[in-house]
């Protein structure tokens, strides 16, 4: 048995000892992700997670999402495999500074991408994900006026599609902000046939080359359903290996970055391990604590979110 099996082994007993359920985003690195039990978006896996019989939930993504798998399941002990796993729009998005900047405009209901921490969801009317915020904030009457945080870029394509005018925190992923435009050019005078399909939290100049716009989960189902062969791809790499499973007859290509690398994989995810992941089941931590009175405040504006999206 190689290293890596014995590690799964040891993995999957431990995971059977502790009654828990691995969790995988897609942008976690393929070895997690085949180990995991679901892999999905941050919101759809809290809401697996929640619904399970497991007395713990192992979050292999980054903190706000282990943060929302708190909220939901205040019951169950909830480990995050490094607790570094941080994410720059939340980083981008203090708390306090918010609390100033949502200050200025009193009169504004508060919309907030579900990558965000804890302390700032309880600052927000309402909580979005990048499949919902475009019918959430549609749904918002037209006479009050919407904040939404943090992500600028994805805030300016809600503007547009909803066609709503929205006052933006300015945050951005540090992931989506570093394509290279000119190397997604080169890619289409090389693949002419080929569709772009592109994350939301892309800057507008690349949104503007996308034949498809969509969240992670959206991008992953449209190369299934496109008639196309060949997709250029603008998110973080991790979902490949989703895609690879789900078209393997279809060829995928990834851009690089400003800088010339080959891929635009989040550091920030990547910091999470299989030693990692065994050895937080091992101790069980490091395990997300929450003060109920903020869980609580928190939860509400994602309730909202949950019942305007039936």
């Amino acid at each position: 048995m190689t290293a890596d099996h014995a590690l799964a082994a040891s993995i999957e007993q431990l995971k059977r000892e502790r009654n828990a359920v691995i969790l995988a985003h897609y942008y976690q690195e393929p070895d997690i992700q085949d180990i995991a039990d679901f892999i999905g978006d941050s919101l759809e896996l809290s809401r697996k997670a929640a619904s399970t019989s497991a007395d713990v939930i192992v979050f292999c993504g980054v903190h706000f999402m282990a943060e929302t798998a708190k909220i939901l399941s205040p019951e169950k002990t909830v480990l995050l495999p490094d607790l570094d796993a941080g994410c720059s729009l939340a980083d981008d998005c203090p708390a306090d500074e918010f609390a100033a900047f949502r200050s200025n405009y009193p009169d504004h209901f508060v919309v907030s991408y579900i990558n965000c921490t804890a302390a700032v969801k309880a600052q927000s009317d309402l909580i979005c994900t990048s499949s919902n915020a475009v019918d959430l904030v549609k749904q918002i009457p037209e006479d009050r006026p919407v904040l939404f945080a943090p992500d600028q870029n994805l805030g300016r394509w809600v503007q547009r599609q909803s066609g709503r005018e929205l006052t933006l925190w300015p945050g951005r992923c540090i992931v989506h902000e570093t394509f290279n435009e000119d190397a997604v050019l080169q890619l289409q005078l090389e693949h002419p046939e080929a569709e772009v399909i592109a994350h939301p939290e892309c800057q507008q100049h690349l949104l503007d080359l996308a034949d498809f716009i969509g969240s992670t989960s959206k991008l992953l189902g449209y190369t299934e359903t496109s008639s196309s062969n060949t997709f250029i791809v603008l998110t973080e790499p991790g979902i490949l290996h989703q895609m690879k499973q789900r078209v393997p007859h279809k060829t995928l290509i990834d851009v690089p970055g400003v800088d010339g690398c080959s891929c635009n994989a989040c550091p920030y995810m990547r910091l999470n391990t299989l030693q990692k992941l065994h050895h937080c089941l091992e101790t069980m931590q490091p395990a997300i604590e929450m003060e109920e009175s903020l869980r609580l405040r928190a939860l509400e504006p994602i309730q909202k979110m949950l019942e305007l999206s039936l």
